[in-house]
């Protein structure tokens, strides 16, 4: 992270470098209020790019055409269809990368939001919700998409920063005009510009005496009534704020069951894997034990180059949720010896 220097050291700086005290006293505000939002001081484009530590042409071009800097992709949605991806390539992922550390980053979010802040997780969105009666959960609508570039630059203006500057940083972090679905800047963004939003609803969800998370876009409510009249309120509040809710991925659950909140189990008093999860890592590490890993591969014709890697990852996900669940330590332990054999 960039230091910040005092209105001292700035004067100094300013008097070393021949600058006029009528120039200088011009500087001061616009330095006082991008510092006093925590944000590092950028005076213009050059600058930028030497706090960047990129070439100014190479940054030119970026800015001016991003859509040359990035691929496009899609990947399967878990439950049908496709998901656009839109990934920066790595010159523009640098920038993206230092606007997120430099200026993102030590900006307030609220408390209720927990996706991609640090020291939150979906295990920490998850455990707001435990035992509840019932649970409200909501899907904004092509979430990143419909945050306008210009929301963007607005936000950056209201740090303090020269509307070119705040131009210049809403560019590197947009697509086509919106926030992308594969910027390293997008899910923080979020966070910051629905700070609002976020205000509002847990205002809302204290008057119905509700607990109100949101995990990027879903956003959840739980307590021990919720009216049906109150998705219309949410609606009307995310509305209001030129956003939409998928009306297709509302759940309003009232009767006992399992309840999922960012895929995790909240339905008694502690945090668990979803079953359906469960048999599934069961079933893998029976056929393994039972014929063997080579075996179990060849058999089932699994071609993933990353299989083992990617089922101790998801044994230790089980782990991270359930700490004491004897079956999924002695399978990670299981797995663990089968990598250690294979990489010797």
């Amino acid at each position: 992270m960039i230091k910040k220097p005092s209105i001292k050291k700035w004067k100094k700086y300013f008097h070393s470098r021949g600058v006029s005290d009528e120039v200088i006293s011009e500087y001061l505000p616009y330095i006082k209020k991008i510092q006093g939002n925590n944000a590092p001081v950028i005076f213009e484009f050059e600058h930028l790019s030497r706090l960047i530590g990129i070439k100014r042409c190479e940054l030119a071009k970026i800015v001016n055409s991003p859509e040359n800097y990035h691929r496009k992709f899609s990947i399967p949605k878990r439950k049908g269809g496709r998901r656009e991806i839109v990934s920066p390539y790595p010159s523009l992922l640098h920038c993206q990368t230092w606007i997120y550390k430099n200026i993102l980053l030590p900006q307030p979010v609220h408390d209720c939001a927990h996706g991609f802040v640090p020291g939150r997780s979906i295990i920490t969105n998850a455990e707001k919700h435990l035992s509840k009666k019932t649970l409200l959960k909501l899907d904004l609508k092509n979430f990143f998409p419909s945050i306008p570039i210009n929301w963007v630059v607005n936000y950056f203006s209201s740090l303090g920063y020269a509307n070119n500057v705040a131009f210049y940083l809403a560019a590197l972090c947009c697509y086509e005009g919106k926030l992308s679905q594969g910027s390293s800047t997008s899910p923080y963004l979020t966070n910051i510009l629905l700070l609002s939003l976020d205000r509002r609803l847990i205002g809302l969800a204290n008057r119905y005496d509700l607990a109100y998370t949101r995990y990027a876009d879903d956003l959840t409510f739980s307590g021990n009534y919720i009216p049906h009249k109150y998705i219309d309120i949410v609606s009307g509040f995310i509305d209001d704020y030129g956003l939409s809710i998928n009306p297709e991925k509302t759940r309003l659950h009232t009767k006992q069951g399992q309840r999922i909140v960012t895929g995790i189990s909240v339905s008694g008093n502690e945090l668990k894997l979803p079953r359906s999860t469960k048999r599934e890592l069961r079933k893998e590490i029976h056929y393994i034990q039972a014929f063997g890993f080579l075996s179990h591969v060849t058999k089932k014709k699994i071609k993933h180059p990353c299989y083992l890697e990617s089922l101790i990852g998801k044994f230790g996900f089980w782990l991270h949720v359930e700490p004491n669940n004897n079956f999924a330590k002695k399978a990670l332990e299981h797995l663990s010896e089968i990598r250690h054999s294979v990489t010797t």
